[in-house]
């Protein structure tokens, strides 16, 4: 039956395209929407950021010079250069919003926030990403005079030569308070740096007599007798504790000593360093915020305006476009619903999905033909092959019946030879059809396959020996398969009787068996005539023959490799053949190893 021209429209192509154009408009409106709020709110968060970090480069700034200064006398033109750099006005008052020192602009800060207190002594940790409370830089008394940096330096230098020697690469390097260390650019990979480590003087009496000052201050702030002395290294760590009898109950190591270190630190610190300051990072024309965007009624009406102008423009375009794909699609239809007999190639104007179509229905005509040659072909070969014993057996009982055939006993014996060939015949097909259509069962079972291999060559040697061959087995190892037993006897049976029939006298059939790779393998090869090079590819086509006269001679029905390749991959192996003419011919089973 022809199928109608006429398609509802919500099953149509048509109909279809025009929905999916329709959701994939409202979609990309959508996502449209989307991303341009998610453009702006990235566009912020980078201006934030922005911000962040000119608020951080401010901020590290003015740490820097407060830890090294005693006041905010001289910060002004850093002030003034740091805000060309960043475009923002920067303020900086004491506690009391008293200028210190301020970039320019006449705007009221009295309303502001500040942006953050800049004290070396009391580092904003938000700012600065470190668990730090106190500025490196501000070192105090700690800061080395050039006669003891001079000593250190020569320390220093000694250490360094000495690691050099030991191919261990370093520089010396000052830190903050001026003193020369050697710090490491390469591995140490034999762990020699501590040898050298004795050439380095300790404490200076510079540094010594500020961590006397310190440990003063500590013991005041713990409560400590006089009698407990502290000792407190150029970590700031307590290192060593004498405690005094009265003081034995104090336990030194709890976060209180931490605490009183550290605000003795601030104590001593304090008059070497700037005063606390306020900062103010603003826009140069008004300080305040910035007020907040707020969308008009006529912009909410433009982007709904916008919107349906894109809806109804895909709507036409989809129209417009639907028509022309549908064109040469309803021809390919009627091509394709013309009879068998009257079928043509589809025109292939297009090359687009449509002309890929219009190709593969002319490719799917073409293997229908192929198919339909072949299945002529393949009754022709049946028919053949059941002909010729059926003739015979008609010839034979119609002797019978004239009283003129041979000794009875005789009759009966061809009559059964026939009757077996035709019965391969037809379990031949039966097997072919069964793998057809997928109904091919298996039985799977752990398949030994000496055992197998043996049963198999004794059933062919009388088979053998008439024919003047030897049939030989070679198993090496236990190889074990996970398959149909009687389905693996009948593949591994058809090699070798397919071995035995193109194997002349004198000849010789070996059945090889073993475990490679993961797998099962075995091989059927022959001493015989060969396949020629151009027929190799085609010996397991269903019905072929070399040689049709002779095979048809030696009782072949052409079947036995067709089966034995459908049984092969229906267990999920493989089986191949190489051959030499005049060199015989090997053939190769592959199967999956048994779990």
């Amino acid at each position: 039956m022809r199928p109608s021209g006429r398609v509802p429209l919500h099953r149509s192509i048509f109909g279809r395209l025009l929905a999916t154009s329709l959701l994939i408009a409202v979609a990309a409106t959508a996502a449209t929407a989307w991303l341009a709020v998610q453009s702006t709110s990235r566009a912020i968060q980078q201006q934030q950021g922005r911000s962040l970090a000119d608020d951080k480069s401010v901020y590290d700034m003015l740490i820097a010079y407060a830890a090294t200064h005693r006041d905010w006398s001289g910060v002004q033109q850093s002030v003034q250069d740091r805000a060309a750099a960043i475009g923002r006005r920067i303020t900086l008052t004491d506690e009391d919003r008293e200028v210190l020192a301020d970039s320019g602009g006449s705007a009221s800060l009295a309303a502001v926030r500040a942006s953050a207190t800049v004290d070396p002594l009391r580092l904003d940790q938000a700012l600065t990403g470190s668990t730090e409370r106190i500025d490196a830089r501000a070192v105090g008394p700690y800061r080395l005079p050039p006669g003891e940096r001079a000593q250190l330096l020569r320390s220093a230098q000694e250490r360094l030569d000495c690691l050099r020697v030991r191919d261990i690469d370093g520089r010396v390097a000052d830190d903050p308070s001026g003193r020369p260390t050697v710090q490491l650019t390469g591995p140490d990979l034999q762990g020699l740096a501590g040898v050298c480590r004795a050439k380095t003087v300790m404490l200076t009496a510079t540094e010594a007599r500020a961590l006397d000052e310190l440990t003063t201050l500590v013991t005041q702030c713990l409560g400590l007798s006089p009698w407990t002395k502290l000792v407190i290294d150029r970590d700031f760590a307590v290192e060593h504790v004498s405690v005094a009898p009265a003081d034995r109950s104090r336990d030194l190591s709890t976060p209180r000593t931490q605490q009183c270190i550290q605000d003795a630190r601030v104590r001593q610190l304090r008059p070497y360093v700037a005063s606390a300051a306020l900062l103010f990072i603003t826009d140069p024309q008004s300080p305040a915020d910035e007020p907040v965007f707020r969308m008009s009624r006529a912009n909410g009406l433009r982007i709904a305006g916008v919107t349906g102008a894109v809806l109804l423009t895909t709507m036409v375009l989809t129209v417009l476009v639907g028509r022309r794909l549908v064109r040469p699609l309803r021809a390919l239809t009627e091509a394709a619903a013309q009879p068998v007999e009257r079928a043509a190639r589809m025109p292939v104007t297009r090359d687009d999905e449509v002309g890929y179509l219009a190709r593969a229905l002319n490719d799917l005509a073409e293997r229908r033909e192929q198919a339909e040659a072949q299945r002529r072909r393949m009754v022709g070969d049946i028919a053949h092959e059941l002909r010729n014993p059926l003739t015979n057996i008609q010839g034979w009982l119609e002797a019978a019946q004239d009283g003129v055939a041979q000794d009875p006993a005789t009759v009966l014996e061809l009559l059964h030879d026939e009757t077996a060939v035709l019965r391969r015949i037809v379990e031949d097909l039966g097997d072919l059809a069964a793998a057809d259509a997928g109904r091919l069962r298996l039985h799977r079972e752990p398949v030994y396959l000496r055992e197998l291999v043996t049963q198999v060559g004794e059933s062919h040697e009388s088979v053998a020996a008439r024919a003047g061959l030897t049939v030989t087995s070679e198993v090496r190892g236990d190889p074990v398969a996970e398959a149909d037993p009687v389905r693996l006897r009948q593949i591994v049976g058809n090699l070798v009787s397919n071995a035995i029939r193109y194997t002349p006298a004198g000849g010789t059939v070996t059945v090889m068996a073993a475990e490679s790779g993961g797998e099962v393998v075995v091989v059927v090869a022959d001493s015989g005539i060969g396949i020629a090079a151009d027929d190799l590819p085609r010996i397991f086509d269903r019905f072929w023959r070399a040689d049709v006269s002779r095979t048809r001679a030696t009782g072949g029905s052409g079947l036995g490799l067709p089966i034995a390749r459908e049984l092969a991959e229906a267990h999920g192996g493989t089986l191949t053949a190489q051959s030499r003419p005049g060199h015989g011919t090997s053939v190769t089973l592959r199967l999956p190893v048994s779990p």
